[in-house]
């Protein structure tokens, strides 16, 4: 990507969004691999390879730093066992590792060749592992020990998958699967890159499969030249100085995001190593007393922290500071609205002014917020990132006038008429899904609506609408109103739970909240929540009361919470998202129920 060199400091001008996307272009070469720019010429650079790639650190172990040399060394070692095993070009590799330097090796090792990485979660079952890695041909799959036992219980219905590497050992005798470290240690430590053009698959991401079965992303090496501009924006430049780009602080980045999701890929393993800096992988369940720990013990300048995460953070200690020495310079928050009460406690409680963002696995980092460059507003989704050209659509294609909600779109040109790298190649196997994704752009000519993308087989001339409702504001901010079928009408009103929801958690006896429609026979539907308890309150009906005239006092009177019911925890995606669905879907099942009881 390129910047026009700026005059002014860009902290918070009014213009300073017009100008930063005005000045900018992307620059996407013919040829480029992403661990080319993320190990490989760090590796290269005598003054760089000896500096920190990855801090590994988990329970009960001690802190190992490693090098970028060392990374690129058992990356190519990797990388070599995999083609004597017969890995090629664009065959798909899974690796089900939590955040560690072994999975930071795979992915290095993987992109390098030209294969193609998938990234699965540790917190998938049986038919969830199933289905991606035969639906995906998987060749290999290297884990640890925490899915070995999953992986080989689902073999027998994978029948591309030839091979397993168990990153710990522990294999009994006879297992016909590989362990890392002997199968590394008979390899060498040179490795000669395979190029790649930047259109290239170099990940495949499968979504959340929240509706229906997931479908297989294909995210290609220029995606990560996409996502850096939101990523700098995302947090507060990322070290460098905004005025000239020079190296402005020591950073160091932590996410409890899982790697092998996009927020944790894409968002902070590979632009990271992209910059150069250390990441710390923690190894070990998430908990607000270890988030701080981590922080301060690593002096963790930027980060980034989901909702879930922050909620509960502040719930846990409302004043880290009086007990951690904190020292966050850029912090993003995404995958739901943060709410100002979160909000405002991380710039009073935590120094630090959270840059809520919005992407998808398709189309990654688009909008966002930019506290150093323009004022970041408590609970809004941001404005569209540089090179990105962003609108809110109705089902006509048509741009949303301000204050009407619509579908967050992004056009597949930028600003300046130039393709934009952030997208993905289209869905695995599944073209009507891909082709179902976009929609023609109204305002472009009989021609250019007839030119289509050589590798997605779509109009270029088209928006990529991504099923997400928002509105904008008379100032281009966007305000989340949750997913297309999140949204619902109750009384004839219609309802957007995340409003709701980020009302309930300012209440100090809520940690979470999620707001859903219950079927009624007279309105159609009421406002229901589920409500999970912070610690030390007890649920009763003197609570419910106290929480519904929270909201009548805050919100409008159609929305507060006809019913609350407490649970100990909400359903959750891998990615930290709140599954409204499966929520929605137990209401309706619980109605249906009722009605054939009489």
């Amino acid at each position: 990507m390129r910047t026009s060199r700026r005059s002014d400091s860009g902290t918070g001008a009014p213009d300073a969004h017009e100008v930063l996307h005005r000045g900018f272009g992307w620059d996407v070469p013919e040829w480029f691999n992403m661990a080319q720019v993320c190990a490989r010429r760090w590796a290269a650079d005598a003054q760089h390879a000896a500096q920190t790639a990855v801090i590994a650190c988990g329970p009960d172990q001690p802190d190992r730093s490693h090098s970028y040399a060392r990374l690129q060394e058992q990356a190519n070692r990797l990388s070599n066992a995999l083609v004597a095993l017969g890995v090629g070009r664009g065959d798909r590799v899974a690796i089900v590792l939590p955040q560690r330097f072994e999975t930071a090796v795979a992915y290095m090792a993987v992109l390098q060749m030209g294969a193609v990485g998938m990234p699965l979660s540790q917190l998938f079952g049986p038919e969830a592992l199933a289905y991606r890695l035969k639906d995906s041909e998987a060749v290999v799959a290297i884990c640890d020990a925490g899915t070995h036992a999953a992986l080989q219980g689902v073999r027998g219905d994978c029948p591309m998958l030839h091979t397993v590497i168990a990153v710990d050992g522990g294999l009994t005798p006879g297992s016909p699967d590989l362990d890392w470290g002997t199968l590394l240690a008979r390899q060498s430590g040179l490795f000669e890159l395979v190029p790649t053009r930047a259109e290239e698959a170099a990940v495949l991401i499968y979504t959340s499969g929240t509706t229906g079965n997931p479908k297989g992303a294909l995210i290609p090496h220029r995606a990560l030249i996409g996502n850096l501009s939101g990523f700098v924006c995302s947090q507060n430049w990322f070290g460098f100085d905004p005025s000239d780009g020079s190296v402005a602080s020591s950073a160091v980045f932590w996410s409890p995001a899982d790697w092998a999701w996009t927020g944790g890929l894409m968002d902070a393993l590979l632009p990271t190593l992209y910059f150069g800096r250390p990441i710390v992988g923690y190894n070990g369940r998430f908990s607000p007393e270890v988030a701080f720990e981590l922080l301060a013990r690593h002096r963790v300048t930027h980060s980034f922290l989901f909702p879930t995460a922050l909620k509960a953070m502040m719930k846990a200690c409302p004043k880290p500071r009086a007990r951690y020495d904190i020292r966050l310079e850029g912090l993003m928050s995404a995958g739901e609205a943060v709410g100002d009460a979160v909000f405002a406690w991380c710039e009073q409680e935590l120094g630090i002014t959270v840059n809520e963002m919005f992407g998808q696995t398709e189309i990654n980092y688009i909008v966002g917020n930019c506290a150093r460059l323009y004022p970041a507003r408590p609970g809004s989704m941001g404005k569209p990132y540089p090179g990105h050209r962003v609108a809110v659509l109705d089902e006509q294609g048509r741009e949303c006038p301000p204050g009407v909600p619509g579908d967050v779109s992004v056009h597949r040109l930028d600003v300046h008429g130039q393709p934009d790298p952030i997208f993905f190649l289209g869905y695995w196997k599944n073209e009507e899904a891909t082709r179902g994704k976009f929609t023609p752009d109204p305002s472009a000519t009989g021609v250019q609506r007839r030119e289509r993308d050589e590798v997605l087989g779509v109009p270029r001339h088209s928006w990529c609408r991504t099923g997400d409702l928002a509105v904008r504001d008379a100032d281009g901010y966007l305000w989340y109103q949750g997913r297309a079928d999140d949204v619902f009408k109750a009384a004839g009103y219609r309802i957007g739970p995340s409003e709701i929801e980020n009302c309930l958690v300012k209440h100090p006896a809520v940690a979470n909240a999620a707001v859903v429609p219950k079927p009624d026979p007279e309105r159609g539907a009421v406002v229901k929540a589920y409500v999970v308890l912070a610690p030390g309150h007890a649920g009763s009906t003197a609570l419910v009361r106290e929480l519904q005239a929270h909201v009548k006092g805050k919100l409008a009177p159609y929305e507060y919470p006809k019913e609350i019911e407490f649970v100990d925890a909400l359903p959750m995606t891998t990615t930290g998202k709140v599954q409204r669905r499966v929520l929605r879907l137990q209401e309706e099942a619980r109605y249906r129920a009722a009605q054939a009881s009489g």
